[in-house]
């Protein structure tokens, strides 16, 4: 399994940035970042190289172009399309080589019920660990119609696709929040929704080494502090 120098780098500096890891993201789980990292700041030319690596390293071609295809409600359509785009590249190159890749398995059927909203719901408690009950705050009492967007389309439509789990959808969120930056109060509470779904703190901070490497110096400083924040909030509960 061949990986590029990026992330073989990452995995030996992490140390230095953190200290030691007791449990490491998996070799599928370090592939993700790097594809979501590079879609989301549309360095195409980046992101060529980790598309490969994350075939080579067991990716499917759904379970890529779900990531992808996820990304765009984080950073925008346009991001998500050269994406895509650059990915049907990538394959071409492959299949010209001989390379067969697994198509893997597609989305399963979604019941239309119940309503979409309470789907997205019913997800979002999931993924925060509590109910959501009481009056809306903040921005969704201010515009109470993207507060039903977010239910109905980002926690229904798409976090019910099966394609990727939530915990991998969570590592595709916080890879692109870490790298558009301007975005801590959401990269905030995606980090604590990773610790809901199964992440550890270790292997957080493994990601944030990951970002060190293949974004940039300045991006991983601002998502460790958030990520330390995230955690001593949570050590003092």
């Amino acid at each position: 399994m061949k990986i590029s120098k990026p992330l073989l780098v990452a995995s030996t500096i992490i140390c230095c940035f953190y200290g030691s890891l007791s449990a490491q993201l998996t070799t599928k789980q370090k592939a993700i970042v790097p594809i979501a990292a590079y879609t989301a700041t549309g360095e195409l030319q980046r992101l060529k190289p980790v598309l490969h690596d994350g075939l080579d390293a067991g990716l499917t071609i759904n379970e890529i172009k779900e990531e992808i295809v996820h990304l765009y409600a984080y950073c925008g359509f346009p991001r998500s399309i050269r994406g895509l785009q650059t990915f049907m590249e990538v394959l071409d190159e492959r299949k010209a080589k001989g390379i067969k890749d697994e198509t893997g398995a597609d989305a399963s059927p979604i019941s239309d019920e119940p309503s979409k909203y309470d789907r997205g719901k019913k997800n979002l408690e999931e993924l925060i660990g509590r109910p959501l009950s009481g009056p809306q705050r903040g921005y969704a009492a201010f515009a109470p119609v993207i507060e039903i967007f977010l239910k109905e389309h980002l926690f229904a439509d798409i976090f019910d696709r099966d394609v990727l789990t939530f915990a991998e959808r969570e590592l595709v969120t916080i890879s692109v929040l870490s790298s558009i930056g301007g975005v801590e109060p959401m990269l905030r509470s995606h980090l604590t929704i990773c610790l809901n779904v199964g992440f550890t703190p270790e292997q957080l901070r493994e990601f944030v080494g990951i970002i060190k490497v293949t974004v940039g110096k300045k991006e991983a400083k601002a998502a460790k502090e958030v990520l330390d924040e995230v955690l001593n909030n949570t050590q003092s509960q």
